[in-house]
């Protein structure tokens, strides 16, 4: 039973660290992007100045001007993720509001998935042993001794004696 429940969990974990890709049909940018085409990206990064800010809802200088560079870009034929790698190359992975899907920020997103199988399994051997556990407390459980009426008696008459 443990064997199958190990060779699950691998089985779930091998087939969520295949690279599974999305292909993004490539749309023809209009030639003046609109603010919300701007917003749209902007809201996939964070604000350098400002901590856990996104982009679009900012309002420092140094948001404007990404926002005005982000319509540059657009204007000048840059799809979205051009325009996300050219502010994680200039800045990091600090800028993205979302972390990328490969190499060790894969974690960040299996991991709450890896967490639960394995609560799930802690969960379901808990509850066997707990059954097994009160299953042989059930049988194994002495028969209760009845008391004899001489005896019953007996204490029936010290307790009239001590009040």
């Amino acid at each position: 039973m443990l064997r199958k429940f190990f060779f699950t969990v691998f089985v779930v974990l091998l087939s969520l660290f295949t690279a599974v890709t999305v292909v993004y049909a490539q749309q023809s940018n209009p030639v003046f992007p609109t603010d919300d085409d701007v917003n749209a990206i902007a809201k996939k990064l964070y604000c350098p100045v400002c901590p856990n800010t996104p982009l679009d809802v900012c309002e420092t200088q140094a948001c404007k001007d990404w926002r005005a560079q982000i319509k540059d870009q657009l204007t000048s034929g840059w799809n979205e993720q051009q325009i996300l790698d050219y502010f994680v190359t200039q800045y990091g992975e600090k800028v993205l509001a979302e972390p990328q899907r490969s190499g060790f920020t894969s974690l960040v997103w299996m991991l709450p998935v890896i967490v639960l199988i394995i609560g799930l399994g802690f969960v379901s051997l808990l509850l066997k042993s707990w059954r097994n556990r009160r299953n042989h407390q059930v049988s194994d459980a002495p028969p209760i001794p009845s008391i004899t009426p001489d005896v019953l008696a007996k204490l029936e008459k010290e307790l009239q004696e001590i009040d």
